[in-house]
This record gives C-alpha cells, sequence and structure tokens, in this order.
C-alpha cells in the first residue's frame, strides 16, 4: 500500500473520507485511544514512524499523508483558504474512523494545519501537542508579535519563496547531492535538523520529502507582481500559498475565544534553521544578511520573529483559559521528534496522559 518501505510494527492502508480518500500509517490497538499525527511541508507521514511506535500501551497512531504527499489522491489545495483544507480532510479522516475525540500532533506546516483545527473544532482535541510549528500568524512576510503584515498585499510570502530549482529537482526524484544548494539530499540534512545529525532512515525520509507533488497548482505554487519588495505576492494554489498571513483570517481570534481550549505543548529545537526569529529560509532575514538584494530595511520588513510570535500567542492563549508547556532543546533544529526522541517522549508522553481517554 505504502509506496515507502514501512518500520515493522507500522501497517498503512487507504481510507476513504467524505473529502479525499488519504494513505494512513496506523500503529498500536485498534481500541486504544487516538492520537493523529500532521506531518510537514516537503515531507510525509513516514517522518513520524520511530514516534507513533514510542506512544505507550493504550495509544493508537494514526499518520496521514496530506493532500499533495505520500500517497494520498491528489486533490488541489485552495490556498485562499490557508490550512483550512487540510484541517478539514483531518476531521473528515476522524469521522471516517469513528474518531469522536483525538489527541493531535503536528509538525511545521503540521503545526500550522493543527492552528486551524484548534480554531475549527477544538472540542475534539483531548491535547494538542506543536513541534516545530509555523508562526499562528503564517509564514513569511509579518514584522511583529502581533503578526502585522509588512505590506497590505503580503509580499515577501507565498509560494514565491521557493527556491524553483529545488522544487525541479524534487519533481526530477533527485537523490543525488550535486549542486549542494538545492540537492534535496543536501537541504533535508542541513535544515531539517542539526548537523551532524543524521537520522538511520535517511533513504525514507528523503523519499518522504520528495512524494511531495509538483505541479502548477500544487508545489512550489503560483505568485503575483507586486509593487512592494521584493516584488512577489501569494497566488492561490498550494500549501505555500496557504502558509502567507494573507489567508490566515480569523483563525488566531478563534482560537483565543473559543470555550473549549486543550492544553498545547511546544516543543522547538533551540538552532531550528526553518521556524524561528532569524529563519534562512524567510526574506527579512536573507535580505538583512545581503542575500536578497534592495531589502527596504528592518523598520519595512524585518526577519519574521515567528518564535516570539507563538510565544506571545500561547501566552495570550493561557491568560484566556488555556494551559501550555515550552519546551526548548538545545543542540536541535526543525525536528526534535527525530533529532531528541527520549526527551520529546519524555513530554510527550506526560502530557497525554493529562486526558488519556477519548
Amino acid at each position: 500500500m505504502s509506496s515507502i518501505p514501512l518500520l515493522p510494527g507500522i501497517t498503512s492502508r487507504m481510507v476513504a473520507t467524505s473529502r479525499i480518500t488519504q494513505h494512513v500509517r496506523l500503529s498500536g490497538p485498534d481500541d486504544g485511544t487516538p492520537v493523529l499525527f500532521v506531518h510537514g511541508n516537503n515531507s510525509c507521514a513516514t517522518f513520524w514512524e520511530e514516534t507513533m511506535l514510542a506512544l505507550p500501551a493504550g495509544f493508537r497512531a494514526i499518520a496521514p499523508d496530506l493532500r499533495g504527499y505520500g500517497d494520498t489522491e491528489f486533490q488541489p489545495v485552495d490556498a485562499t483558504r490557508g490550512t483550512r483544507d487540510f484541517a478539514d480532510d483531518i476531521l473528515a479522516l476522524a469521522d471516517a474512523l469513528h474518531m469522536e475525540r483525538f489527541h493531535v500532533v503536528g509538525h511545521s506546516l503540521g503545526g500550522s494545519v493543527v492552528w486551524a483545527l484548534l480554531a475549527a473544532a477544538p472540542d475534539r482535541l483531548l491535547t494538542v501537542t506543536l513541534a516545530a510549528p509555523g508562526s499562528p500568524y503564517g509564514f513569511g512576510g509579518t514584522k511583529d508579535i502581533e503578526g502585522t503584515p509588512c505590506w497590505p498585499d503580503c509580499a515577501g510570502s507565498g509560494g514565491g519563496l521557493v527556491n524553483q530549482e529545488f522544487a525541479q529537482r524534487e519533481a526530477a526524484q533527485d537523490r543525488s547531492t550535486t549542486n549542494p544548494l538545492t540537492a534535496p539530499r543536501v537541504v533535508m540534512n542541513n535544515y531539517y535538523w542539526k548537523p551532524p545529525f543524521r537520522p538511520a532512515r535517511e533513504e525514507e525520509l528523503l523519499s518522504g520529502l520528495l512524494s511531495i507533488k509538483v505541479r502548477p497548482d500544487h508545489h512550489p505554487g503560483d505568485m503575483l507582481p507586486s509593487p512592494n519588495w521584493p516584488g512577489i505576492a501569494p497566488g492561490v494554489f498550494g500549501p505555500n500559498n496557504a502558509l502567507s498571513p494573507k489567508y490566515v483570517g480569523d483563525i488566531p481570534a478563534r482560537i483565543l475565544t473559543a470555550a473549549s481550549k486543550p492544553p498545547i505543548l511546544w516543543v522547538h529545537g533551540a538552532d531550528d534553521q526553518i521556524v524561528s526569529d532569524q529563519s534562512l529560509l524567510e526574506l527579512g532575514t536573507l535580505g538583512k544578511l545581503g542575500v536578497m538584494p534592495n531589502w527596504p530595511g528592518e523598520a519595512i520588513f524585518p526577519p519574521q520573529p515567528m518564535k516570539r510570535q507563538t510565544r506571545s500567542f500561547l501566552q495570550r492563549y493561557e491568560t484566556n483559559g488555556g494551559r501550555f508547556v515550552e519546551l526548548e532543546l538545545a543542540a536541535c533544529g526543525h525536528t526534535p521528534y527525530l533529532e531528541h526522541p527520549e526527551s520529546f517522549n519524555r513530554a510527550f508522553h506526560a502530557h497525554l496522559a493529562m486526558r488519556h481517554s477519548a
């Protein structure tokens, strides 16, 4: 069923839902308390397999490939809905599997999907775990902890942030290390985790990265011309545009005002180069470093303070009646559950134990 080899103890199957047919990895007892794992961008659910198998007794792990990734049926992502297409797919999967309430874990883009789930259906979430999540205000083009856009059209975010040669090499299933700046394998090993860490299943994880569908209506996504620096604004197709602050909408406000507020665990690496206050994939940082020409300066387009935005938002969540715990892991990049599994799982399992029953 899976195009990528599975670890022993992991099974997979296709699940038809009211929205889309999804490829899902599974482990643990059929009657266990469900824990639903949501993967990040340029990856698929194979990234979660070790974490799934490490769950304590009594839990059932469910990890779908999101639309546009892995072996799930392809359907375009309507970026004008932000990450809501993904969130609605998750809820449709939960319905198809008769999961009224469940724990949810999201990594990177998957964390952005979890923000949308928190806005849409907080009463269905037993606990929330965020592993290096995207900011609740989107990726790119915001300048303060409240998520204020640098420009009205959110120029400097969306599909235009993606290196076109990198996407072409994904499409070609390029597993080489030639021209390392755009080689998917090198990008993964330099950015997904902190070198010199190398995962035991490097080949399978690289296959997961390369499973993203590269096509005009998905990845890297379209873009629009803009009179504002750097001259491009978000388009309307695919996950990279869906992450733009242009399409976040009322998700943060709905989370803060919801009557139901499940407890949140936020785990991130101190040396994350993707989601950080100086992200090397964000144009404010690249402009400040001189990599992007004609940068308009820190007052207009500073590096996005991604972690400070998340921390400030979670503090507001707590003020409004919720609970959160933050865990920053030293010597850790963008994938804490793979780089430091013992530390991650210790905090994660204790968090799950707070509300064990569905």
